[in-house]
């Protein structure tokens, strides 16, 4: 199975990368994660981006907040689906970090998930990687339907306490 990398600009950025590692564990989905940024540290970056698909990834999560170059960077060196996840910040409550995520020029994509929403990134590398792995796939299938009979339940129970 292909790993998936995750990476953040900033240490700091933990919280909430910690859902995405949290889902790709709970899916038993290889990963490494690293702390690299697209401003303080351009070369690792670049290096590990041209490098990740020799060295057996198959999608990368990056995850930055605020001008959030990160994803783009990683991106403009790899041909592998690159999925950002912009980091809420104080200034700007994450608004500038989605923005900067988002808007990629043409020919250059990346995916972009709900502001730190990681498992979602998490739940598209997957699905990603399911593409070629049917039991992967089997698993996404058992939880959508977990997910469904959650909801379900909580339905019977406010009905049952609300409807008369």
């Amino acid at each position: 199975m292909k790993k998936v990398a995750v990476i953040m600009g900033s240490d700091s950025d933990l919280p909430v990368v910690q859902k995405a590692i949290d889902t790709l564990s709970s899916f038993g989905v290889p990963y490494e994660v690293h702390v690299y940024s697209a401003h303080r540290t351009p070369e690792q970056a670049k290096n590990f981006s041209e490098n990740a698909r020799k060295n057996g990834f198959g999608a990368i999560i990056c995850a930055a907040g605020m001008a959030a170059h990160l994803a783009g960077a990683v991106a403009a060196n790899t041909t592998l689906p690159v999925v950002g996840i912009p980091i809420q910040s104080r200034q700007i409550g994450g608004m500038d970090a989605l923005l900067s995520t988002v808007q990629m020029p043409s020919g250059i994509p990346v995916a972009t998930v709900a502001i730190d929403g990681a498992a979602n990134a998490a739940l598209l590398c997957i699905q990603i990687l399911a593409v070629e792995d049917a039991a992967l796939a089997e698993k996404l299938d058992a939880k959508r339907a977990a997910d469904a009979a959650k909801v379900l339940e909580k339905d019977r129970s406010i009905a049952e306490q609300w409807n008369r």
